[in-house]
């Protein structure tokens, strides 16, 4: 697949980059500029990509990170993380590791999708996140956050997640949570920056819910 492999893509790789943005969104944003005033400089949380990348958040999908984290340590044990062993595995065998029958099926499916993950990278966010989708037991949230964190790419939001959604009510004083639809109409004038814009928010959020003492 190398449609759209020439596009030129807007990375974050270092703290600068995520500085250059935020002031940027506070620009184009005042809101953005009272919420970085609290939550200060903005974490990279950049993570390694590739097939374990997306095992692992399939791994973790409506579990806790402890029991995540569990599971784990049981696929690394049969060495079970990388995608050779885990195409040559059946649903049982993965079963054995901790996986639920669903989860076991997302993994085969994944490891038997033919993605070219070195030639994924080098695509603009549609295309990756069109090629994602596609793979069984992948979302739209799994496929941005992986988009966003795994391949630095500068304008993704996750409008799907709740944090962002409730960080948004919050920054704009609105009396319900924006739905996902909403959230990606409201985030388009971040654009070049929405990664940098959902970095702030998720910061914002925690900074609210610990000063309401319910923490992280």
């Amino acid at each position: 697949m190398q449609i759209g492999a020439n596009v030129s893509i807007r990375r974050i790789k270092t703290e600068a980059d995520l500085a250059e943005g935020a002031a940027w969104l506070a620009k184009v944003e005042p809101r953005f500029a009272a919420i970085l005033k609290l939550t200060g400089p903005l974490p990279l949380r950049l993570r390694d990509g590739g097939f374990t990348a997306l095992l692992r958040a399939i791994v973790s999908q409506q579990i806790s990170v402890a029991a995540a984290a569990g599971v784990w340590a049981k696929m690394e044990a049969a060495r079970a993380t990388d995608i050779t062993t885990v195409a040559a595995m059946d649903v049982e065998s993965l079963r054995a590791c901790g996986l639920s029958r669903q989860k076991a099926a997302y993994a085969l499916a994944l490891a038997q999708a033919g993605v070219d993950f070195d030639a994924l990278a080098s695509q603009p966010t549609d295309a990756v996140i069109a090629t994602l989708v596609r793979i069984k037991g992948i979302g739209v949230w799994t496929a941005e956050i992986y988009t966003k964190f795994s391949l630095g790419h500068a304008d993704v939001m996750a409008a799907g997640d709740l944090a962002l959604q409730e960080a948004a009510r919050m920054m704009f004083e609105l009396d319900a949570r924006p739905s996902e639809k909403l959230l990606r109409q409201m985030a388009e004038p971040w654009s070049p920056w929405r990664s940098v814009a959902a970095r702030a928010l998720w910061s914002y959020y925690h900074v609210m819910k610990d000063r309401e003492g319910i923490g992280a």
